[in-house]
């Protein structure tokens, strides 16, 4: 076979216009496959793949694409299935296309209430005057009698030491290491215990306290304020009351201006479970 130049020019022309069509970038519209006549395009995949949780987004790109194609394809094969035209699957299509509507609408309000500046602001506004909370690190002594918590303060006012004691005579789990209860907050301790400790001095002992446990002895070695929680620590719970509350106030509002007729008519609850009313 003879190539002439005209061949070879006509070759290179169809190569580069060939070339050049499939390089274009993809747009919603190109189809990535078709199912018993109906396309399913770039658009249909990128739709679904955003409303995948969020542990299949993390997938890499590869097995995404995979994923999400195969399960048009498959939901594609299953709805060819079913009569689309029956009232029941009508009625469900618009209330699916409703709640899908809703729950964009109400992201869009959510994300517009939780920008960064906002969250700052609530937080500034709840914490920026806070003092913290009191935490205190005691150690005690545990017995199951009054008289026997008077006679270890007798022994702790004569100078025992208190750790020495609380080895020899609690019964309580703290007792092998001294009785030392570490550091705790408010809400931590038993009503009576923790009413015992707030209005203690640093190196106090208390007179004998009673709790479910039995009778107590404590001696408070410090106090100290808690600081504020860190924006970081709280950043999810501003998160949630703020868009709770953006959410409510939009409601409220579209509800105000929206035209709601209700009907007159009075609806006995049980026509709820009446399926047999979206038959054809």
């Amino acid at each position: 076979m003879k190539i002439t130049r005209h061949f070879v020019t006509f070759f290179v022309a169809v190569f580069t216009a060939t070339s050049s069509i499939a390089q274009q970038a993809p747009t919603s519209e190109t189809v990535v496959v078709t199912v018993n006549g109906k396309d399913i395009t770039v658009g249909h995949v990128i739709a679904l793949a955003n409303r995948l949780p969020d542990r299949f987004k993390q997938l890499p790109d590869i097995d995404l694409f995979k994923g999400v194609v195969d399960q048009l394809i498959q939901q594609s094969l299953l709805s060819h299935e079913v009569d689309a035209d029956s009232k029941a699957i009508r009625l469900s299509i618009e209330n699916e296309t409703r709640a899908l509507l809703a729950t964009v609408a109400l992201g869009e309000v959510e994300d517009a209430a939780t920008t960064d500046e906002l969250i700052e602001k609530a937080y500034n506004d709840q914490y920026s005057d806070a003092t913290g909370t009191q935490e205190f690190n005691a150690a005690h002594i545990l017995v199951k009698t009054e008289n026997e918590a008077k006679d270890l303060i007798t022994k702790l006012e004569s100078g025992v030491d208190f750790a020495q004691l609380a080895r020899a005579k609690s019964t309580g789990p703290s007792g092998p290491n001294g009785g030392a209860l570490g550091w705790f907050g408010l809400g931590q301790m038993v009503p009576q215990f923790e009413q015992a400790v707030v209005i203690m001095d640093i190196g106090a002992i208390s007179p004998p306290v009673k709790t479910q446990f039995g009778w107590h002895v404590i001696k408070l070695n410090e106090k100290r304020e808690k600081p504020a929680a860190p924006l970081v620590d709280v950043r999810a719970q501003l998160i949630e009351r703020l868009q709770t509350v953006a959410v409510e106030k939009y409601l409220n509002n579209i509800e105000l201006t929206a035209d709601i007729k209700r009907s007159d008519r009075k609806f006995d609850p049980s026509i709820i479970r009446q399926s047999k009313l979206l038959a054809d």
